[in-house]
């Protein structure tokens, strides 16, 4: 049977999971494959598997593997064997791996097998040797195919953590680590420290469930997360925020060369500016400020800047966003700060340079 990451980890997580038989993940994600590793050893531990890696070396080490899948200690209820390396089984050896798995599903024998390998394209599922994992076993695609999935896997991570994020706390959470999976997740483990320290510590002793955390989930809004995520700035992207949307350019000026020279993350400075903007233009269509989740603090504040600002104006603003995310991914030449700044000081009001194109 086959399935994404995000359907059979959460399975994992539960007791009394069945790990006998064939397993095989692929994708070109590590981290997924180390947290299956994670929710497979668990099982693997409380049913008194013996854990064994071999590594591929030619398709002729597919002789070791049966070999091992052959002994049983005299210690160990079953073996679990995890291989890695992309040598494909030959004929027999994929007949013995059928026998191997239907042995699995009928009792007759409690061993384990979970092959690694990077991502398989359709050609290769469709190749003999993948038949037995597929018909008999289990085949787990552990690739991240866009943003919502990230986020998914993610909310998940955070759970396990005893953490929820609110959506905009999110937002910047994955703008603050430039939507890498592993920089994501260990903010995560700090945060956990931060406001949920008791629970933090099981998980990373591997002694906390999905269902641990039900009754003691700490909710985390943005200002939770911004006071982790900067700690040694006198000021903020949010005290940049005010000063943009209150049109005040020297302030702006100032603070950014602040957050600049303490190296402070460019995406995390568009996040901020981008998020103004588009409440500034939403605002210009005839947007409700508490629909769009303005804080009541700040509705004034945004209201003022878009009345400064005409639709003319606010028109280039997509743009300059789009540079400015280029920039700092390089694929634009000109400086992100450069631009970085020209975006900002264009909220105040000020046009610093032309908008480039």
């Amino acid at each position: 049977m086959a399935q994404t990451f995000i359907n059979s980890y959460p399975k994992l997580l539960q007791s009394g999971v069945q790990v006998a038989g064939l397993w095989l993940a692929h994708g070109d994600e590590p981290l997924l494959q180390q947290w299956l590793i994670a929710a497979l050893r668990q099982h693997w531990q409380q049913q008194n598997y013996s854990i064994t890696r071999i590594e591929l070396t030619s398709p002729k080490s597919w002789q070791d593997v049966l070999a091992e899948l052959g002994s049983l200690s005299l210690f160990d209820d079953a073996s679990a064997l995890i291989v890695t390396g992309n040598h494909k089984p030959d004929k027999t050896t994929t007949a013995e791996l059928v026998r191997f798995a239907q042995a699995a599903a009928s009792g007759e024998q409690s061993h384990s097998l979970l092959w690694l390998l990077p991502k398989l394209d359709r050609r290769a599922q469709s190749a003999a040797w993948f038949a037995p994992f597929t018909q008999y076993g289990q085949v787990i695609d552990c690739q991240v195919y866009d943003e919502r999935a990230r986020q998914q896997i993610l909310q998940l991570q955070a759970e396990r953590f005893g953490l929820r994020l609110s959506q905009d706390a999110w937002q910047l959470l994955m703008s603050h680590t430039e939507q890498n999976l592993l920089s994501a997740y260990q903010t995560l483990w700090r945060l956990s420290y931060l406001f949920a320290p008791k629970l933090a510590e099981r998980q990373a002793a591997g002694e906390a469930h999905a269902h641990d955390t039900h009754s003691t989930v700490v909710p985390l809004d943005i200002d939770d997360l911004q006071a982790a995520l900067v700690s040694d700035a006198q000021f903020s992207v949010f005290d940049l925020s005010d000063a943009m949307l209150a049109g005040d350019a020297k302030q702006v000026v100032k603070i950014f060369l602040q957050l600049k020279s303490i190296d402070e993350p460019p995406t995390l400075i568009l996040w901020a500016i981008s998020k103004d903007m588009r409440h500034i233009m939403a605002l210009q269509d005839g947007k409700d400020p508490q629909a769009l989740g303005i804080w009541r603090s700040k509705q004034g504040l945004y209201m003022n800047a878009m009345r400064r600002h005409s639709p003319a104006s606010t028109a280039e603003w997509s743009t300059l966003i789009y540079c400015c995310d280029a920039a700092i991914k390089g694929v634009l030449r000109q400086p992100a700060w450069e631009l970085l700044l020209q975006a900002a000081l264009a909220l105040t009001g000020v046009s610093l340079f032309p908008t480039p194109n």
